[in-house]
């Protein structure tokens, strides 16, 4: 059966206002002018080395990510309807290698290896979600690759523009918050589900909430590392957005019926 038969005139007509949030988020990005990577990007709070291991408490807690995402790959092998959500956990185990590689030594070049799998893990989540709220198309094979190489280009924009000193962050920033914008706009819309395998709207919120605070405390790193004496902000927000990937994956496995 056709996908777009999933697609009702109300999701329709609905899929047109997150149309039109994500139209406004380029709209007030253009306005805003570029966004440059500020100084002293590169200089996190915890830079303790555990033996030979360089920044290690930054390095190792990356670690579950790749639990998480090869778990995710594992459970969700030859499920059919499931590639988003298969992708997704490939770029979580891909952020586990490009994030560690770039702690070893923080520089641009490592946070360009280190930006990609994130930014295919916020485009491909965001198909998966579409997917389940609006049309089912959005979790294809066409979608996917394409929401894949926009993220890829959003990434590549900035490394290019940075090594000739004029990096601009706009493209990265949208593709990696376009899912928080959208997401709760279509709950609060109460989007219903297209998708006999959608998770539920409460797994969404958490994982919402979750993410929310990994950003946070990645924002407050030396304050955290200050407080706490032995863990920084930064080293908590891995665990956290890992710990995000993972409920959302569990859950996606969860709607497979999938408990081998």
């Amino acid at each position: 059966m056709d996908s777009s038969a999933h697609l009702t005139p109300t999701h329709s007509h609905r899929g047109r206002w997150l149309a039109l949030i994500a139209a406004l988020a380029v709209f007030a990005l253009g306005v805003h002018g570029p966004i440059t990577q500020w100084a002293g990007y590169h200089q996190f709070a915890d830079v303790r080395p555990w033996g030979l291991l360089p920044h290690a408490a930054n390095v190792l807690s990356n670690l579950p990510f790749a639990v998480v995402g090869v778990w995710a790959l594992w459970r969700l092998a030859n499920q059919p309807g499931m590639l988003a959500w298969r992708l997704f956990a490939a770029a979580i185990t891909l952020t586990a290698i490009g994030s560690s590689v770039y702690h070893w030594q923080p520089d641009n070049v490592g946070l360009v290896i280190d930006r990609l799998p994130i930014a295919w893990a916020c485009a491909t989540l965001l198909c998966a979600f579409l997917a389940e709220r609006v049309d089912t198309r959005w979790a294809n094979a066409r979608s996917l690759v394409l929401a894949v190489l926009v993220s890829s280009l959003a990434v590549a924009w900035w490394a290019v523009g940075e090594a000739h000193g004029q990096g601009d962050l706009r493209p990265y920033v949208f593709v990696q918050f376009l899912p928080m914008l959208l997401i709760p706009a279509a709950l609060v819309m109460n989007m219903q589900a297209v998708s006999p395998r959608a998770l539920p709207a409460s797994a969404w919120w958490a994982a919402l909430a979750l993410y929310g605070l990994a950003k946070a405390l990645e924002a407050a790193d030396h304050t955290v590392l200050e407080v706490l004496g032995f863990i920084s902000g930064h080293s908590l927000k891995h665990l956290l957005a890992a710990g995000t990937a993972g409920w959302l994956l569990r859950a996606a496995v969860l709607s497979c019926g999938n408990r081998r």
